[in-house]
């Protein structure tokens, strides 16, 4: 993982330069560069090398799915969203650049990530380009990561929350990017329909999973802890899987997804196959 990070982040750093109009490209360099775990990128590489393909292949995709990522959370920090002052353990970017500026710099980070997997991607059919970028503009839009977002606000204060309408958010406005992260990583080096598909269910399962552990840590641990701020859910009255099920049933249901993610594996190369099955692992076991 390590390994993978920090190539993920000297292709991050090289493909944000900082350039005229300065002010835009640091505020986008400060969110993008400020560390995290890069799970999203690894599983788009891993997924590639997976069914054969290159590192190098996947790298354009896996630095999109983070720049995504990236403004997602931006935009997700903004007083007109969750209001959040700490991301990854500094001030959120609107309390450094202001909050036009953080919306212009996420939209930026948005358009980038398109334009850097068109023209940075080598090595892969022009088709499969085009499937690529399709299958990430279904995965973040108002059939994606936007329905997520918005259930998710329409929802604060419901006292009615059933686990379908928690699933809908989460699958959505989690899930997606994670599944998306595969997937593409897996057109590009060249899986078949099946192989696809197979991957697609395995994203979908580690993808609820994320949200479930996610859940669980924020009434279990500090913000400091997080690097993020602690007990927020509780505090925006939403549900939650612990809110919903109790820690116990949570942790139980966070077991059973890992387990259900892993058996999609069964029947690819095992050595290949070994990074995902550690990445599923990190999801469920991880601290922060």
């Amino acid at each position: 993982m390590l390994e993978k990070a920090n190539s993920v982040n000297k292709a991050l750093e090289d493909a944000v330069s900082l350039r005229d109009p300065l002010k835009i490209h640091e505020s986008m360099r400060y969110s993008l560069l400020a560390g995290g775990k890069r799970v999203r990128p690894m599983l788009c590489i891993a997924a590639c090398e997976l069914v054969g393909g290159d590192e190098s292949t996947a790298m354009p995709a896996a630095c999109a799915v983070e720049m995504i990522h990236t403004m997602s959370l931006m935009h997700d920090d903004l007083p007109c969203m969750d209001n959040d002052d700490l991301r990854r353990g500094k001030p959120t970017n609107h309390k450094i650049y202001g909050e036009d500026v953080a919306v212009l710099a996420g939209d930026a980070l948005l358009a980038f990530s398109f334009e850097h997997i068109a023209i940075a991607t080598k090595g892969v059919s022009s088709e499969r380009i085009v499937r690529v970028i399709g299958e990430l503009a279904k995965c973040i839009g108002s059939e994606g990561l936007v329905a997520g977002q918005v259930v998710d606000i329409c929802s604060e204060g419901m006292t009615e929350v059933g686990l379908d309408h928690l699933e809908f958010i989460h699958l959505h406005k989690t899930a997606a990017l994670l599944e998306g992260s595969v997937v593409l990583g897996a057109i590009l080096g060249g899986a078949n329909d099946e192989e696809v598909e197979k991957l697609r269910k395995f994203a979908r399962n580690i993808g609820l999973l994320f949200q479930v552990v996610d859940d669980i840590l924020d009434v279990t641990k500090s913000s400091q802890e997080l690097g993020k701020t602690a007990g927020k859910d509780l505090v925006a009255d939403k549900t939650t899987y612990p809110k919903l099920l109790g820690i116990e049933k949570s942790r139980d249901f966070a077991e059973k997804l890992n387990r259900e993610a892993q058996e999609q594996l069964v029947g690819f190369d095992s050595v290949r196959a070994a990074p995902l099955i550690a990445l599923a692992n990190y999801i469920a076991y991880r601290d922060n």
